[in-house]
Parts: structure tokens; C-alpha cells; sequence
């Protein structure tokens, strides 16, 4: 293949910025509304598991469409793609607002799941497009780091938008979010794919490809690796609600004591994943990377077996921590998926993110409701998780190449500081 025509460096500033604002728009879907669950269910009529629902049928919906956003972007162009799924992620954010019954919202909330992946997925497939190696790390981490302030400002959002309106407002500001990128990618975002790069859209080609792709064990244990690594996380966020106003007895206004720590976490690890492309290698951040989280799971048991009564900031240091150590993860395993299909990438994008989307749609439409009444449950349940990501990864490992050679092969594009 040839190698992508190299770009100023403010450019790829500009491009992280767009690509990180895109892959927002997924987590302010999930996380703006946390503050209005007690209003939506006592205003719907929905109990506290019918009201988390809302939440699985966004995210199964989310993981469904995944597999298709990725494979239509490489036959038909990332751009198109990425403005056909903000357009339909508007009307569905509209249609929330307007929604008067628990059904109707869930419905809603469906569509939005069906277009809001377009930013996370396609965005990834237009990093690899551009850069390669090192650089790609660089860029990856930026938007990483601009994608990790959405669950913490998110919240305080949907909290501040409570304290002065009704939730439906919340689906409203969505809305207008949606417009707004709109017309930025309209204008900002180029399209990384040419038609001479692209693949026809047929539904036999497509189900050979993911077929190859999902049979391939070096994807399966790096997409479980990444899968399971981030659910440790994940749990205790699909869990804020019960976690912020019931083990912690903070208001519907507080989540900001939950989140700002733990996005800070993970976008202080997303700078330094960023910072250290180059000087060290991936299978040494992910160590590093697996062992904080390690050490924030056994801070945490530490914390809960000591109380009964967790209070801020204890509580919430392990939270930060163990997200430190994703975000030297996540860039090192996802671009070590793309590198192995260079002509599909939105393929393997669209099949990582599945495998994460189901598992996340099972933790928060099955699992949270179940154990988030106990905190040591949680910090069990994620253990579990994390220890499942240490042995896949490890299992990776032993079977495979070190990922350092991919990079070593990676032909290096020049300009490629940011």
C-alpha cells in the first residue's frame, strides 16, 4: 500500500479535535442522562431496572450497528458515512425528547444506538488511514484523551440541565450537540478513504470478510483482551447511579465527584501512551498498563473491606487509577487489530467494537442491576474482568510476535510529530 500523503502537524491537531469531538457524542449519549433517572422513572412510570434499560437498549443497538458502520465506510467512504449516522442520530435524540412514554423513549433511544457509533468506529479507521506507526499512537492517544472528557463533563451537564429544566432537555441539548458536528465534519473532516481504496459493499464479501476476521485467534484474544480490560471499568460506570446516590449519598448534581477523577485517570494515561510512542514499547505499557489496574483493584477491596460507609475521595482514587491503566492499553491493542487488515480496517474496527458493545450491553442490562447494590460485588465482578484481559493478553503474547515487529515494519511517515 502506499504510504498517506504526510500532513502539517497542526493539521493532525485539528483532526484530533474532530475526531475526538465525533467519538464524544457516543458517551454524552449514555452519561448525560444519569442525573434524571429517578425524575424519568418516577415520570414514566418505570422502576429502577426498567429505567437502566434504557441504557441496554441504546448499547445492544449500538453493538448491532457496529458491524455494519465500519464495512459500509470502506465501500463507500468514511465522510458519508459519519454525516449519515450524526443526521440520524439527531431526529433520534429529537424523538427521546418528545417521548412521553417508557416505551416510545426506549425506541428512540434504539436509534440513537444504531448511528451514534459512527464517531468511535470510522474515526478509528480514519487515523490508520492517515498515519501509520508511531505517529498513529500519537494521534490515537490525542483522541483518546479528548473522547475521555465526555463521561465527566457529561453528568455535570445532565445534572446542571436538571437543576433549571426537565429531562427532556437533556435530549434536546443532544440534539443540538449532533448539529454542531455536523457542520464541523462537513467542513474539517477529509475524506481518508479514496474510491480507489474502497471495497464493494456485498453481503457475501462482507460475511467472508468478518468470517476471516473473527476466526483469526490473534483477533480474538487481542478483542477479548481490550473487551475485557475495559469492562472493569465499564461496571462501575453502567453502576453510577447506584453507586453516586446510593453507597456514596451524593445528589443527583454530584457525579462530577465520580467522573472528573476517573476521566482524569484515564486522559492523564491516554497523554502518557501519547508521549511515550516510540520510546517504549507496546508490550511494556500494557504491562504497565494491566499492573496499575491490578494495583487499583486491590486498593479497592483494601478500602471496602475497611468500611461500610465509602466516602469521597477514597473511594474513587482506585476508579482513576485502574482508568489510567486502560488508557495505556486501549491505543496499543486497537491499532495492533488494524494493522492486521490494512484494507479493511473499518472492518476490524467495527468487529472490536462489537465484541466490547455486546459485553458492555450484558454488564449494564444484566449485571449492574444485579450486584450494584453491593460495592464489594462490583469490585469482584471487575476483578474478574481484569484478570480475564491479563490472560488473553498473555495468551497473545506467547502465541504471537511481539507487537513491537508490526510497528518495526510499519513503514514511517515523515512529519509525523504532533
Amino acid at each position: 500500500m502506499t504510504a498517506p500523503t504526510p500532513a502539517p502537524a497542526h493539521s493532525y491537531r485539528r483532526l484530533a479535535l474532530l475526531l475526538g469531538g465525533l467519538a464524544m457524542f457516543g458517551p454524552f449519549s449514555i452519561d448525560t442522562i444519569f442525573p434524571a433517572f429517578p425524575v424519568m422513572g418516577a415520570q414514566l412510570g418505570a422502576d429502577k431496572i426498567a429505567i437502566q434499560q434504557t441504557i441496554s437498549a441504546y448499547l445492544v443497538a449500538y453493538a448491532l450497528m457496529s458491524l455494519v458502520h465500519g464495512p459500509l465506510s470502506d465501500a463507500i467512504g468514511r465522510k458519508r458515512v459519519i454525516l449519515g449516522g450524526l443526521v440520524v442520530f439527531t431526529f433520534a435524540s429529537i424523538g427521546c425528547a418528545l417521548a412521553t412514554d417508557l416505551t416510545t423513549l426506549l425506541a428512540f433511544r434504539a436509534l440513537q444506538g444504531l448511528s451514534s457509533g459512527v464517531g468511535l468506529i470510522v474515526g478509528r479507521a480514519v487515523i490508520r488511514d492517515v498515519l501509520q506507526g508511531e505517529a498513529a499512537q500519537r494521534l490515537m492517544s490525542q483522541v483518546s484523551m479528548i473522547f475521555g472528557i465526555a463521561p465527566a463533563i457529561a453528568p455535570i451537564i445532565g445534572g446542571w440541565i436538571l437543576g433549571w429544566s426537565a429531562w427532556p432537555v437533556i435530549f434536546w441539548f443532544l440534539a443540538a450537540f449532533s448539529v454542531l458536528l455536523i457542520a464541523l465534519t462537513w467542513w474539517g473532516l477529509p475524506e481518508t478513504h479514496p474510491p480507489a481504496s474502497r471495497l464493494p459493499m456485498r453481503a457475501s464479501s462482507l460475511l467472508r470478510n468478518y468470517l476471516a476476521i473473527f476466526l483469526n485467534p490473534s483477533f480474538q484474544r487481542l478483542a477479548a483482551a481490550s473487551a475485557f480490560n475495559f469492562a472493569a471499568l465499564w461496571l462501575f460506570i453502567a453502576s453510577a447511579p447506584a453507586f453516586v446516590i446510593d453507597h456514596l449519598k451524593l445528589g443527583e448534581a454530584d457525579f462530577g465527584w465520580f467522573f472528573v477523577p476517573m476521566i482524569g485517570g484515564m486522559v492523564t494515561g491516554s497523554f502518557v501512551s501519547g508521549r511515550s510512542a516510540g520510546k517504549v514499547r507496546g508490550e511494556r505499557l500494557v504491562a504497565i498498563g494491566l499492573s496499575c489496574s491490578a494495583v487499583a483493584m486491590a486498593l479497592n477491596f483494601a478500602y471496602h473491606l475497611s468500611t461500610d460507609s465509602p466516602q469521597i475521595p477514597w473511594a474513587v482514587i482506585p476508579i482513576s487509577l485502574n482508568a489510567f491503566g486502560i488508557a495505556l492499553v486501549f491505543p496499543i491493542v486497537t491499532l495492533a487489530i488494524l494493522d492486521m487488515y490494512p484494507r479493511q480496517r473499518g472492518s476490524a474496527s467495527s468487529l472490536q467494537a462489537f465484541t466490547s458493545l455486546v459485553l458492555n450491553a450484558l454488564i449494564a442490562g444484566v449485571l449492574s442491576p444485579l450486584i450494584s447494590g453491593h460495592v464489594l460485588w462490583m469490585v469482584s465482578a471487575a476483578s474478574i474482568f481484569l484478570l480475564l484481559a491479563w490472560g488473553f493478553w498473555r495468551w497473545e503474547r506467547r502465541a504471537s510476535r511481539p507487537l513491537t515487529a508490526t510497528a518495526a515494519e510499519t513503514e514511517t511517515v515523515p512529519g509525523e510529530s504532533l
